[in-house]
């Protein structure tokens, strides 16, 4: 990225963010609509983190701030997602070629899932930069360089063994997938979703109509299941923290 441009780095909770607000050079803090902007930088990049909270309504109105009022010319959302291709595990990295809301539903006036007056479905991530991201985590999860940031009993406790990366599509609604009839009913309309949250694809829309460039970053944490609850609190407690700050600190 270029130094003398601004980076929005979001998550949507404390826990996706905290390990990045932490490091930043010569912070300020600013609140607007009962959110923390934390300014600052990362090596030589400036950037605005925060977290957004939780759904796509608080993600978008966190995005449109982070546009109007600071500038940025691009963003970065990074989190944890539920897993739903049988390809991906948890402990894997999804990082977006394009996302879509699996809730947008005005039938019979349009096509399931397509949103409404901008006619279309999907939204493309910034390639080049999304690609880029890819490499800096397959680096990342060489073993040398896995067990220096995580110990393998960590990763044990999650079976997490060699954890890959992923490019593909990432679904997003406002619903928490924790049982097995979530999952299947999702795969059987869009199965080339590989991963399932609750925010990515309302930035990427508010993105889309901005023209702005962004990238959405997604580590699993659960499979989406019955047992997703339990782990997504661990996981986000023990794993994901650390994920995201190595995750970004390659970036830049």
């Amino acid at each position: 990225m270029q130094a003398d441009k601004i980076i929005g780095i979001l998550g949507a909770i404390p826990q996706e963010v905290n390990g990045i607000i932490t490091q930043l050079k010569n912070r300020s803090e600013h609140k607007i609509g009962n959110r923390t902007y934390y300014q600052g930088y990362i090596n030589d990049q400036k950037v605005v983190v925060v977290y957004s909270r939780i759904g796509k309504v608080a993600a978008a109105a966190t995005v449109a701030t982070l546009l109007l009022e600071f500038k940025v010319d691009s963003i970065a959302f990074i989190g944890v997602a539920g897993g739903i291709h049988a390809d991906v595990k948890v402990g894997d990295v999804v990082v977006a070629k394009n996302l879509v809301q699996y809730d947008m539903d005005a039938s019979p006036l349009r096509p399931k899932f397509e949103i409404p007056l901008l006619g279309k479905t999907y939204f493309d991530t910034d390639e080049s930069w999304s690609k880029e991201t890819c490499d800096h985590i397959e680096e990342m999860f060489g073993l040398e360089n896995l067990y220096q940031l995580i110990t393998p009993s960590e990763l044990a406790k999650f079976n997490i063994t060699t954890p890959k990366v992923h490019y593909g599509t990432i679904a997003s609604g406002d619903q928490f997938f924790s049982t097995s009839e979530q999952k299947n009913n999702l795969q059987s309309q869009l199965p080339e979703v590989l991963c399932v949250e609750m925010e990515g694809a309302a930035v990427a829309q508010v993105c889309y109509e901005f023209g702005v460039p962004f990238i959405v970053i997604r580590t699993i944490s659960d499979n989406a299941n019955e047992e997703a609850s339990f782990s997504f609190q661990s996981f986000v407690e023990e794993v994901s923290l650390v994920y995201g700050q190595e995750i970004i600190n390659k970036m830049f």
